[in-house]
């Protein structure tokens, strides 16, 4: 069954912005004076096709899977022409979507000109050669797509890095051999060689581009593995400073960003797209004093290679204070939201760089429903009886920020442990005094001829680095 592309707002959006980069115009040369076509490529024509089991999921989620794949596609710059949703107990093992539709599929893909044809799921390498011989068009899957975008919106030389590890990782078992690309030493001279004592079968370009993609990953995993260690190093620092630490996480393209720069009057570049944000991106925030990150977004089955390649990004998530679980209050399904993000943070926290298992869940959880301004009074209800105790906000005209600030500084306060003190620094330690105000709260402050009189509330962990007169009141 072929369905037209879904009305969905946010696809109409990218794709009005995807057409005008290609609209052709002309331009008079002042150099030459000749009047010059400027014209990019037109939009790659893409059909999605998707196979679902009714035993296993229902038609509703499985239209919003796909409409999912649309976004996906759009987001990676390519025009949807059609949607193929099918029905079986089972995906072909052969062809995805067994012999006979495949067939379909192919005169579907003639008519209506098509370029790619995108599956929504991840495909054995096997599969895609067959389907891609039987439709005569490129086949790609869900993972190669999101690696796509990820490969689009990857800035710093931490994500890139990442990125293209987990893009070799995908494309090693997938090349293809005895193709067009592959090379074969021939001998004799009737066929171009070097004659006698040439002869042999030499190296394949199958087997040159896999020994160059293993090296290259070699190379980026020890690259990561810095990286990982300088955030280690910087996790350590950020602990020993006794400031406690607030992740923002959630599906991608729910506001994690835009709730970040409304907390802390950060500047992150904002998109309405899948992915914009791949960078975490840390700011500090005052009474009471934490930092607070913003992390990738996740999807329903986000690529194992990208949540490996990712973990030491995502592990900001799990060794926070507290985190906020940002989720989009308009979404068809916001339970699959939240069951996906927990899911794979709870893969990612099982086991930690030593080896030792994680907690399975962080306690200091706060569950956040943004864009409500899209909701009807009779949806917003609803979503509230169903989800008590949860701070409901919208990032785009500020309502309930202010209760979800009061939120965190509670549950920041409540996760450390302080004690008061009274105290006296010596004038030429100026040090102690700095980082009491940094990360402590200055109850009262009274110059002697001693040094500085301080009463303070600071952390239990809290260590003074020089000798102080001191008392300590319980917390």
């Amino acid at each position: 069954m072929v369905l037209l592309s879904s009305g969905n707002n946010f696809v109409e959006e990218r794709l009005a912005k995807n057409e005008a980069k290609t609209a052709g115009r002309f331009r008079n040369d002042q150099e030459t004076g000749v009047d010059v076509e400027y014209r990019k490529v037109r939009l790659e024509r893409v059909l999605l096709v998707s196979v679902y089991s009714s035993a296993k999921t229902s038609e509703r989620d499985a239209k919003y899977s796909l409409d999912e794949l649309e976004r996906l596609s759009v987001t990676a710059g390519a025009q949807v022409v059609g949607r193929i949703l099918q029905q079986r107990p089972l995906p072909d093992p052969a062809t995805y979507v067994g012999k006979g539709k495949a067939q379909e599929v192919a005169a579907i893909v003639e008519d209506q000109e098509i370029d790619t044809l995108v599956v929504n799921e991840t495909l054995q390498p096997s599969t895609r050669r067959s389907l891609e011989d039987i439709v005569d068009a490129k086949v790609i899957d869900r993972t190669a797509l999101i690696l796509d975008i990820f490969a689009q919106h990857a800035k710093t030389k931490a994500g890139r890095a990442q990125v293209e590890l987990a893009q070799l990782e995908y494309l090693l078992p997938r090349l293809r051999g005895w193709g067009q690309m592959m090379s074969r030493q021939a001998g004799g001279q009737v066929s171009g060689g070097a004659g006698m004592g040439s002869r042999g079968p030499g190296e394949t370009q199958l087997e040159i581009d896999r020994r160059r993609i293993t090296h290259k990953i070699s190379e980026l995993k020890q690259k990561i593995k810095k990286i990982k260690q300088e955030r280690l190093q910087g996790r350590k620092q950020r602990v020993n400073s006794t400031l406690p630490s607030v992740a923002i996480v959630g599906y991608t393209n729910t506001g994690k960003s835009s709730l970040l720069n409304k907390l802390t009057g950060a500047h992150i570049i904002i998109q309405d797209a899948l992915f914009a944000t791949l960078d975490t991106t840390t700011r500090r925030i005052n009474n009471p004093k934490f930092s607070i990150t913003d992390t990738v977004g996740f999807i329903q089955d986000l690529p194992t290679t990208l949540v490996e390649a990712f973990k030491s990004t995502l592990e900001e998530a799990i060794d926070c204070d507290v985190l906020v679980h940002i989720v989009d209050a308009s979404a068809p399904s916001p339970l699959l939201q939240i069951e996906t993000v927990r899911d794979i943070l709870s893969e990612i926290r099982t086991l930690d760089a030593e080896g030792k298992v994680r907690l399975k869940e962080n306690e200091n959880e706060i569950l956040c429903f943004n864009k409500i301004d899209l909701l009807n009074e009779v949806d917003l209800e609803r979503l509230k009886r169903k989800y008590p105790n949860t701070a409901f906000i919208s990032v785009r005209n500020g309502d309930g920020i202010k209760d979800l600030n009061h939120i965190i500084a509670q549950r920041v306060k409540a996760s450390q442990k302080y004690k008061t003190v009274d105290l006296v620094v010596p004038f030429e330690d100026g040090s102690t005094l700095a980082k009491i105000y940094r990360i402590g709260e200055v109850i009262s402050r009274q110059d002697s001829a001693e040094g500085v009189e301080v009463t303070a509330r600071v952390p239990v962990s809290f260590q003074f680095t020089a000798p102080v007169d001191l008392q300590v009141y319980e917390p």
